[in-house]
């Protein structure tokens, strides 16, 4: 999509009506989320900082800028009493999408500025987080709630920053035809693929959205009730040895298994398979951030687009759980899995035991449903409102978070979303069907 920072749902005062934000040291909070984003540049080269190599992905540097911007712009200059900007350009240069902030520079250009240096941006960041430091530990007179909601908010917007930067490093670096590594990742650890199996739902009129304390964002509420026919959801996502036998099939070729939009998609790009993979002699090698490798059949298939999804769950015979389906499966389940605390940073084999497998971690998983507003949803007014509700069109949910989704990020309402042509997030799926 054309703005990879509003592909994630996002809430405008973080927390439902009528609680309130959890009281923990948001200071260190704040210090350990934005060092996370510094840890995460430690392997790159100076020279990796300012590339960008599709309009979709954007330059390291940016992200650092942007993520300052942030703090910048909706904590300290409302705020911190005196605050002066670092630079008066960066509102322009440094703003994403917020038109009611003023103007912003063109996202597919971002990769065309040398200027500011990554020294610059750093000394940004250091800037900020000096005054952010002063704010945070200010009691004289300071609207309080106000405060820690919006850090709240901008420490989730720099966690999902964290997950672009990883997504935007492995298509920076598999479009470098020396194929560089960011980082040495450990092997697979299983070498079995579980037995495809069911779990069956009863259906009926459920509850989803978020509910109770802690942060969510806006689109994850308001809590509703909906009625859901009984349904039978896969008990792990589909692997890459499942997908090949898609591609060995010639279903790629087959216009029969996908839609329409999907099939004009098809023959534009012409593809042939997963993104990031390709054939060598005889076997398929795809790009990691540990470099290229040979694809691990048991692990799930990632890089797929939703209509790549869809057109796999046809040719099955099945089709794609809706989001309503996926957060009543997932609702009871342990935060737990193979998310970017584990440091592996690559979707592996099931492992676990339990009825359901990998509901959170290890790819993003594509659901049937249109990204759209509950019911009784309401925007607020400003630049905070639009962070979510204004992309509310032609995107389809994702659920569960990935290898690169950080633990303290991810619940079971938790609402992502892409355009259906989207490959570079690191999303597969897992299949569902109508209970017989």
């Amino acid at each position: 999509m054309n703005k990879p920072e509003a592909r994630y749902s996002r809430k405008s005062h973080g927390h439902d009506e009528g609680t309130s934000v959890p009281e923990r040291d948001i200071g260190s909070d704040y210090v350990r989320i934005r060092s996370a984003s510094e840890v995460l540049c430690t392997p790159l080269e100076i020279d990796d900082y300012g590339v960008q190599t599709a309009p979709e992905v954007s330059p390291l540097k940016w992200h650092l800028a942007h993520t300052s911007w942030f703090f910048e712009t909706l904590v300290l200059q409302p705020f911190l009493s005196g605050y002066q900007a670092f630079h008066p350009a960066y509102a322009h240069l440094f703003n994403s999408y917020y038109n009611s902030l003023g103007s912003f520079h063109p996202q597919p250009e971002r990769g065309m500025l040398s200027r500011p240096t990554l020294a610059e941006v750093q000394r940004y960041r250091a800037y900020v987080d000096e005054h952010m430091a002063s704010l945070l530990a200010s009691r004289d007179g300071q609207p309080q709630d106000d405060i820690r909601l919006r850090t709240e908010l901008g420490l989730q917007h720099e966690q999902q920053h964290q997950e672009l930067m990883l997504m935007d490093i492995k298509h920076i670096f598999f479009y470098n035809p020396l194929h560089p590594v960011y980082r040495n990742l450990a092997e697979p650890r299983v070498h079995t693929t579980p037995a495809l199996h069911w779990v069956e739902f009863a259906g009926g009129v459920q509850s989803i959205g978020h509910a109770g304390r802690g942060f969510a964002y806006d689109n994850e509420g308001p809590r509703h009730k909906v009625y859901i026919n009984p349904f039978r959801l896969a008990a792990r996502p589909v692997t890459n040895g499942e997908f090949i036998a898609f591609i060995d099939a010639g279903a790629y070729a087959r216009p029969e298994y996908w839609l329409s939009d999907a099939w004009k998609m098809l023959q534009q790009k012409q593809w042939q398979a997963p993104l990031y993979w390709e054939r060598r002699d005889g076997r398929w090698w795809h790009m990691t951030l540990g470099g290229l490798r040979p694809v691990d059949v048991h692990a799930p298939v990632c890089h797929v687009s939703y209509y790549e999804a869809a057109a796999y769950a046809q040719w099955v015979e099945a089709r794609l759980p809706t989001e309503a389906e996926w957060e009543v499966a997932a609702a009871d389940l342990p935060i737990a899995g193979n998310l970017r605390d584990a440091d592996l940073l690559q979707p592996m084999a099931a492992s676990g035991t339990g009825a359901l497998q990998q509901m959170f971690g290890d790819v993003w998983e594509w659901t049937q449903s249109a990204y759209s507003a509950y019911p009784g949803y309401r925007a607020v007014a400003g630049p905070l409102g639009e962070y979510n509700g204004k992309f509310m069109s032609g995107q389809l949910v994702l659920r569960g978070g990935a290898c690169v989704t950080p633990a303290d990020h991810i619940r079971a309402s938790y609402r992502n979303f892409f355009y259906p042509w989207d490959r570079w997030q690191f999303s597969g799926f897992r299949l569902a069907r109508d209970a017989q």
